[in-house]
């Protein structure tokens, strides 16, 4: 939320899921590899299908705690969870921001709590992917990415000179505090359902596992695809017509999930 912006340590994630946790409000789903940024956050509280979504990558999973379903999913003993809660040095509470947007932690601090649990490697299949070069027939150089309302839409401008799609929300550019403008080299819009379902309270709900409709964007072009993924720990697949693995542009890759019914996917 506005509050939260301009977080830190996104810019360097490797993939980014975004979705809808509560009441239209946008969070990050961040994965990192490669890239080791001193500072991340703020860290929020985690949600079913944002664990759905990392259980692929075998990763240790940094949260503030959770609603009730994925905080019994995620502490069953299958996760390398490394809540907040229980983990309390190793995250701090910055003195700049109102809580509960004041939540960091640092690479140096969860390198050292993976090691002192045996976190050291992870196991997974990546998507496929391949070197971008700019289409010479770019249709898709502006991109809106409705998700819920003004505050968190979403909106690309495909900068042909680093082929990567400058990022904006709420109607301002999308920044990392430390590292600026976000600029993904491939977006990917799912298109995905989602209802309300009582748990500690009325959360969203959102389809993981199954199929359904994503477009995908690299080098300037658009292409309707199909996104699947089979359970829980299987890989989120992007499958063409024929229903092969589409091998994406290496970089950040920006997972945005677009609710049926209510959000909505433009290009031009």
């Amino acid at each position: 939320r506005p509050a939260a912006r301009p977080q830190s340590g996104i810019k360097q994630a490797g993939i980014v899921y975004e979705a809808i946790a509560e009441g239209g409000i946008t969070r990050f789903l961040a994965l990192y590899q490669e890239a080791k940024p001193g500072l991340i956050g703020p860290v929020r509280s985690v949600r079913m299908y944002y664990v759905d979504w990392a259980a692929a990558y075998d990763a240790s999973i940094a949260h503030v705690g959770g609603s009730f379903n994925a905080l019994q999913e995620v502490r069953n003993g299958s996760y390398r969870d490394i809540d907040q809660f229980f983990n309390a040095g190793s995250y701090w509470r910055a003195g700049d921001r109102a809580a509960p947007h004041n939540v960091y932690t640092s690479f140096q601090n969860l390198d050292e709590l993976n090691r002192s649990k045996g976190y050291t490697e992870s196991h997974f299949t990546g998507f496929p992917r391949t070197d971008g070069k700019v289409s010479a027939t770019p249709n898709a150089t502006s991109v809106d990415i409705n998700i819920s309302s003004a505050w968190y839409n979403t909106h690309y401008d495909f900068d042909a000179a680093s082929n990567t799609y400058l990022r904006s929300i709420g109607g301002e550019a999308s920044n990392d505090r430390e590292d600026g403008r976000i600029a993904p080299n491939v977006v990917v819009a799912l298109k995905v359902d989602m209802t309300n379902v009582f748990e500690d309270g009325w959360r969203e709900n959102i389809t993981t596992i199954g199929q359904g409709g994503a477009v995908i964007f690299p080098n300037g072009t658009a292409t309707e695809v199909t996104w699947r993924k089979t359970d829980r720990k299987a890989p989120l697949e992007l499958l063409d017509a024929e229903g092969k693995p589409i091998k994406l542009n290496r970089g950040q890759t920006w997972i945005a999930a677009v609710p049926n019914g209510s959000g909505s996917i433009g290009w031009k």
